[in-house]
């Protein structure tokens, strides 16, 4: 029986000519987060109660709405665009400031959109793969998006002037997020890189494309 993934490596395999400097990176990267991050964030899932980490995870999801809000409005997606909006005012005046999720109990989904999707939209080739320091997988399309997403200041680091804040806020979304990523740690199998490899490349497919993709079933 030949495995999904093991086909989706073989398939994409051009898409990373630059294996070797990126699987250094890679044990970098892993290494690094080994032995600082997710400890940090062991602990963090362990002893933060869960109302109060799915509060914070709420808060950031709701600064997150703005980057969705331009995307999807960039992509001419204006339903989608709506949605941003009506999901930012709710939740930021109902929801007391993102706390409460109360768009998504009113039947509005929240949305993932980054300029990276968007230059995927407008038929920008992802061209390979490229794992960043300290930053992770990405590719080459993807990782320079990064760039006018940092210009274009609509998520919350660029609206916190006092840097402590700001620097906190930083560390505790970074925290929160790798907390939220250590259960799918167990469904990683075989070589780790090309694991972390195809799932990131998927993904990226799936959301460029709205999940319009071909099933490899």
């Amino acid at each position: 029986m030949v495995n999904a993934q093991d086909t989706y490596a073989d398939e994409s395999a051009n898409a990373d000519p630059w294996e070797p400097v990126n699987r250094v990176i890679f044990r970098f990267n892993d290494t690094l987060d080994t032995y600082t991050l997710k400890p940090i964030a062991k602990t963090y899932d362990r002893f933060m109660p869960q109302q109060l980490d799915d509060g914070i995870s709420n808060v950031f999801g709701n600064l997150g709405e703005p980057r969705n809000l331009v995307n999807n409005t960039l992509q001419g997606k204006f339903r989608d665009a709506g949605v941003d909006m009506a999901r930012f005012l709710l939740n930021t005046t109902v929801g007391v400031v993102g706390v409460f999720d109360v768009a998504t109990r009113m039947g509005l989904q929240r949305n993932d959109e980054d300029f990276g999707q968007t230059l995927g939209a407008w038929g920008v080739s992802s061209g390979p793969y490229v794992v960043l320091p300290l930053l992770g997988p990405s590719t080459v399309r993807d990782g320079g998006a990064r760039v006018p997403e940092a210009l274009a200041n609509y998520s919350y680091t660029g609206q916190i002037d006092h840097v402590p804040t700001r620097n906190t806020a930083l560390g505790t979304d970074l925290i929160d997020t790798r907390a939220s990523l250590l259960a799918q740690e167990k469904m990683i199998r075989g070589d780790r890189y090309n694991f972390i490899r195809n799932a990131f490349l998927q993904n990226r497919e799936f959301k460029v494309k709205d999940g319009d993709v071909e099933d490899p079933f």
